[in-house]
């Protein structure tokens, strides 16, 4: 058992409370770009891309991020969920279907794969609310912050972790989050980074972890052994109690991270762990390294570390600190290749890349950061940036800003050809399509309730651009036409509340096929 201690917070802690209790979101800057790829150990098993090669759709609340994963064609069709804006417990609700299984009280990843969450804009703030991943692989977490989630107290979220995995989880990179708390255990709080019961090849990269009485763990008992094979790269642990991280069996790659006022212990390696820990600045700590509170011992080889006003206990009972000079006792084998900075110049770097906010700077091994490849594919702004003077003449360069009201929805229609689905223009696959019978024909989609929409989207298959011709758009509640033209593309007209809106081909060319029919409230 962790022994009980007052956590001591610093005074940015009084800031964050108050921001919290006005409901200010502290602003972020837009992410640039992707950051060039995965990591450390999620290189391996395949490698981790997340949603890479799929969809792209903006959520600004938990239940549109809940929408977007059940609109998918299946559990494993790809997807970035670009989020902005400040997600919790009154904005995040359950969302059925069959390419999801989520819950009302977290950000649920469960039996699903490839999927990129990445804040983008002002950024994106998970406000006592956690993100879990569970039966989940090929998941990527980037530019987020998650705050004060509790297990205990009100509200609850996630068993008190910012973000936790379980259960036969494969090849997750979390990279340039924020992840924080007010207080140890006794606060309500949990670990900010936890993984357990067969959860491998994670990756967490330039990341801070601060004002908690758990960083995190590796496997969530001593018999709990089925993990591992995690890297922690350019991260900042800041006033953390212990389990900075906890390891419990399996491998980790420890380098380049910059450790601040670890109060009880840091890397605690145990019940058989392997930690490689390699050109860390420890500083103003604790027992930074060993194995505490068993008596199941774990190893490590180091090489490279500063330990800069760190104290270290006695030697006694299951409290085997690895200091005041610690030396390697095994050997751990990194399969993938990696560039070290030097142990002095880790914090200056890491102040500078660690966290949600910072761009996606990363280091290249020589001390100075640098910025996204800029050729890379990234994040962007959907929002237009040349926007269509004539509201009647369809633009099809993009969707407007704003969530794909479609996602999660229901649709119907006239008569379809063989082999297509009236889903197939809600899925988020521009692989997939609905045709109607003939050359004209009806699809719509639809809402339980009222929903207002004010833009809809028609996107063509691939193969048959340019086949639909003249078309009106419905309130099919009321009959009343929308809007009519010529043409796939975006489609404007005056924001109406409704719950059933129709998509009707009045002419074509050839046979009109239907990728995606999405809509926006504005």
């Amino acid at each position: 058992m962790r022994r009980p201690v007052t956590l001591r917070l610093h005074a940015a802690l009084a800031t964050l409370a108050v921001a919290a209790a006005t409901g200010v979101v502290l602003s972020m800057p837009e992410a640039a770009a992707a950051a060039s790829g995965a990591t450390g150990y999620a290189t391996q098993n395949g490698g981790t891309t997340g949603g890479a090669g799929g969809r792209t759709v903006r959520a600004t609340t938990g239940t549109a991020i809940h929408q977007a994963l059940c609109g998918r064609a299946s559990s494993s069709t790809p997807i970035t969920i670009e989020v902005e804006g400040t997600i919790n417990h009154g904005n995040t609700s359950k969302v059925s279907g069959d390419s999801c299984s989520t819950a009302a009280d977290k950000i649920e990843l469960k039996q699903i794969s490839n999927v990129t969450i990445v804040g983008v804009g002002g950024g994106a703030v998970f406000d006592q609310l956690g993100i879990h991943i569970r039966e989940s692989s090929n998941i990527i977490i980037q530019n987020v912050t998650v705050r004060n989630v509790k297990k205990s107290g009100s509200p609850t979220s996630n068993g008190g972790d910012a973000i936790g995995m379980e259960s036969g989880v494969r090849n997750v990179w979390v990279d340039h989050t924020t992840l924080e708390a007010s207080g140890g255990e006794s606060e309500g709080y949990d670990g900010l980074f936890d993984m357990k019961d067969n959860t491998q090849y994670v990756t967490l990269s330039y990341s801070v972890l601060r004002n908690s009485g758990r960083g995190g763990l590796i496997g969530s008992s001593e018999s709990d052994r089925s993990n591992g094979y995690v890297t922690f790269h350019h991260n900042k642990y800041e006033n953390i109690d212990s389990r900075a991280p906890l390891l419990r069996g399996g491998t980790a790659h420890i380098y380049n991270n910059h450790y601040v006022s670890l109060n009880e212990s840091g890397i605690n390696s145990r019940a058989g762990a392997k930690a490689k820990v390699d050109n860390n600045y420890f500083e103003d700590s604790k027992d930074v390294l060993g194995t505490f509170y068993t008596d199941q011992a774990g190893s490590w080889q180091v090489s490279g570390n500063i330990f800069d006003n760190v104290t270290w206990s006695e030697r006694e009972g299951d409290n085997n600190p690895a200091g005041p000079n610690p030396q390697s006792n095994t050997s751990v084998s990194i399969p993938y290749s990696y560039s070290l900075d030097a142990a002095d110049c880790v914090p200056g770097v890491v102040s500078q890349t660690a966290g949600a906010g910072k761009g996606l700077k990363v280091s290249d091994g020589s001390c100075t950061p640098q910025n996204p490849d800029p050729t890379d594919p990234g994040p962007t702004d959907p929002g237009p940036t040349d926007p269509d003077p004539d509201p009647t003449d369809p633009d099809p360069t993009g969707p407007p800003t704003g969530t794909n009201l479609s996602i999660g929805a229901g649709s119907d229609g006239s008569s379809k050809a063989d082999g297509t689905s009236y889903g197939n223009v809600r899925d988020g696959d521009m692989g997939t399509y609905w045709s109607p019978s003939g050359s004209t024909g009806s699809v719509s989609v639809k809402w339980g309730s009222a929903t207002t929409v004010s833009k809809i989207v028609i996107r063509e298959a691939s193969g048959s651009e340019g086949a639909i011709g003249s078309w009106r758009v419905v309130n099919h509640d009321t009959g009343s036409v929308l809007a009519s033209g010529s043409g796939a593309g975006v489609i404007d007209f005056a924001a109406t509340s409704l719950r059933k809106v129709t998509f009707e081909i009045t002419g074509s060319s050839g046979t009109p096929k239907v990728a995606e029919f999405e809509t926006y409230a504005g």
